[in-house]
């Protein structure tokens, strides 16, 4: 018997290889053929990183990602609204990063086939539903299979098939009205380097943030863009896919005013190799994860609007509390509820916050007061208003620097459960 793993992203990877590291046997069951490095730029805050680094990641990550020295919002016209420092600058144990999501997954995945052998991922596989009884649990597979197990765990992202047997009037998920370019493009670092800005507002939004250290003979670094663009949400858009190649005149004549003394932002379009898009969506929170010995995680227990730097972050930390539920509670339905009792409620209020009172919020309210324009940022909002409210959203998502650095790991080095 063993725990079976639907999905072999983020959450489903890390899973794995916390499952590993405690000695309870597992396998992933992941849709694609092969895992490639698919997708653009992620951050993982100092909560997630502290979890990697007990993986034995830290190298690693130095390798594939750059360490995150500050955040800036700004308004439309390139002013500073906020500033602050972020992962070790910011007084943290654990740096933040930012890296290329697909480099993150493979590396996740590299390193779970050296440690636990190459046939504890199964690839070109779909999970299709679940049964649950008192004494195990069975993954229902598209090609027919059926494999029992002590646990069934759901990593299979927005559309879960999971999700979907639990909740099967659910439906689609649900668009804001939100849509979102994203690219990464080869260019000269801003603000000093490591540094992550978002600029502009509601309706119209840059972020953008270096994802590679700069190359020694060009000095030029990858630098992860996204673009975003509200429409009337009942106009409908097309299907939500990572994957769709755009055309950059949807959104470009947008942002041409968009140069300021330390960012080209239609410069920064026009670079970009390839720019995909797909709406911005989320799903309402659920009031269970939870159906005997099957639960989610990740994007399809709590699937958000990207906003705060969170979505990865999570699924990461979802992993280490199933594992450290896992050592108290065996392999059972306890460790399960004993997982979502914890987590569920943090995943919520983040999810619910995302839709408007996350981090970037202040650059709605600014351009709702002055449009944008100001000369000093305290004559619009208090810094000490400010301050309190990245604080907030930090202490919401689990990243509040003093608790993080006094809170013992979630899995004690050396833990192995008693039942291996």
């Amino acid at each position: 018997m063993t725990v079976l793993i639907a999905g072999g992203g983020i959450a489903g990877l890390t899973l794995g290889l916390t499952l590993h590291q405690l000695g309870v046997p597992f396998r992933i069951f992941e849709t694609t053929r092969k895992i490639r490095p698919l997708g653009v730029g992620i951050n993982l805050q100092p909560n997630a990183v502290r979890e990697l680094l007990d993986l034995g990641l830290g190298t690693e990550l130095d390798r594939i990602g750059v360490r995150t020295r500050q955040i800036g919002f700004y308004s439309k016209h390139g002013l500073l609204i906020w500033e602050e420092p972020r992962g070790t600058w910011a007084g943290y144990a654990w740096p933040q990063y930012s890296v290329h999501r697909g480099h993150l997954q493979v590396l996740l995945h590299q390193t779970l086939i050296a440690r636990a052998g190459p046939n504890c991922v199964v690839t070109g596989t779909r999970a299709t539903g679940f049964r649950t009884g008192p004494d195990q649990a069975t993954l229902l597979l598209d090609n027919g299979e059926t494999i029992a197990g002590d646990l069934v765990i759901g990593a299979d992202g927005i559309h879960s098939a999971l999700r979907a047997q639990m909740y099967p009037q659910e439906g689609a998920p649900i668009w804001n009205g939100r849509v979102l370019w994203r690219a990464t493009t080869e260019a000269e670092a801003f603000l000093g380097g490591g540094a992550m800005v978002m600029i502009g507002h509601d309706d119209l939004r840059i972020v953008a943030y270096p994802i590679s250290d700069p190359d020694p003979e060009t000095g030029c670094t990858t630098i992860n863009w996204i673009a975003e663009k509200r429409f009337d949400p009942e106009i409908g858009w097309r299907r939500e896919d990572w994957n769709r190649a755009a055309d950059i005149r949807d959104f470009l004549p947008d942002f041409a005013d968009w140069r300021f003394d330390w960012i080209d932002v239609p410069a920064l379009v026009r670079s970009a190799a390839e720019v995909f898009e797909y709406p911005m969506v989320d799903r309402d929170p659920l009031p269970a994860w939870t159906e005997g010995r099957v639960s989610l995680m990740g994007d399809a227990a709590h699937p958000t609007y990207p906003v705060g730097s969170n979505g990865a972050s999570q699924a990461i930390i979802d992993a280490r509390m199933i594992g450290a539920a896992l050592l108290t509670h065996g392999r059972t339905h306890a460790a399960l509820a004993a997982y979502e009792d914890a987590v569920r409620p943090v995943t919520t209020a983040v999810g619910l916050a995302n839709r408007g009172s996350g981090p970037d919020a202040i650059l709605q309210r600014v351009e709702d007061l002055c449009g944008g324009r100001f000369e000093q940022i305290d004559d619009v909002i208090p810094r000490a208003e400010l301050a309190a409210h990245a604080e907030r959203y930090k202490s919401l998502a689990g990243f509040s620097i003093e608790t993080l650095n006094a809170k013992p790991p979630i899995i004690p080095p050396a833990a192995r459960t008693s039942d291996t």
